[in-house]
């Protein structure tokens, strides 16, 4: 049996954390560290010079760790810090907002705290997914009510990918898996193993009339077409599942990289 941390980047309050806690509890023991509140859109920073305080509730028998940090500070101290024995597997979500396409997805908090598992040796996986048009911009009990019993049904299939991969045992060279669901995911929704989608943004700010910048996208756009994309998967209806290998390197032309490249003491002028 795996002991599975799940982190995420909506905070405590998140109406996905206690049914993502519940769905994954058959798989093993389940512990939470999360975010005090909404961590959103920090990527996996890390908290540098703020000490970090740790208060644990209950929440319908499920013992939540709130920590006033960040999804990455969760992952570390979850890893590391909270827990007797050391988890297996690290689940970060379900984030209430997809993550797709490398702009959000390097971006993302919920992504940020796979990384920080990664680094640590330790398997991720990421879930997102959309949300209803209209539960955009509401927070608390308007938007609890508004999802329903989306999250439940969301975290009954995040479970149920999440025993499939780790039933198959987790692949040698994948570093972890960004998965994306649509608004109204279900057992019978399609899904698709996919890659991420380059993408880009433009401004993430709009000006108000006192001369202050609010966090508002305007604008997301494919760098290049790919039918076969997690972006184009979420838009068929699909759940979007991407095997990531966070291979960093690169490869120069001959000529730049000899041009770059000096042996020995530089040349006399």
């Amino acid at each position: 049996m795996a002991a599975i941390l799940i982190t995420n980047d909506d905070g405590i309050d998140s109406p996905a954390l206690l049914p993502l806690a519940g769905a994954l509890q058959r798989l093993g023991e389940v512990h939470t560290a999360v975010p005090d509140r909404e961590r959103s859109w920090i990527g996996k920073a890390v908290s540098r010079f703020d000490p970090l305080a740790v208060r644990s509730v209950v929440a319908e028998g499920t013992t939540v760790h709130a920590i006033d940090g960040t999804p990455a500070d969760c992952v570390n101290l979850g890893l590391f810090e909270l827990f007797p024995e050391r988890c297996t597997l690290v689940v970060s979500g379900i984030n209430l907002g997809l993550n797709f396409g490398t702009a959000f997805f390097l971006s993302s908090g919920t992504i940020g705290a796979a990384l920080e598992a990664w680094i640590a040796g330790v398997p991720a996986l990421a879930f997102s997914m959309a949300l209803p048009h209209d539960a955009y911009g509401l927070s608390g009990s308007d938007r609890a009510a508004r999802l329903g019993d989306l999250p439940l049904r969301a975290a009954g299939v995040a479970a149920e990918i999440t025993e499939t991969i780790v039933g198959n045992g987790f692949p040698a060279g994948i570093d972890l898996f960004s998965i994306n669901f649509p608004a109204d995911v279900a057992m019978s929704t399609p899904r698709r193993v996919t890659p991420i989608a380059r993408t880009k943004y433009a401004s993430l700010f709009s000006r108000d009339d006192r001369g202050l910048f609010h966090h508002r996208i305007r604008r997301y756009d494919a760098c290049e077409p790919a039918a076969s994309s997690d972006v184009a998967s979420i838009t068929r209806g699909e759940i979007s599942i991407a095997p990531v290998r966070l291979d960093l390197n690169a490869r120069l032309s001959g000529p730049l990289t000899a041009a770059l490249e000096r042996t020995g003491a530089p040349p006399q002028s």
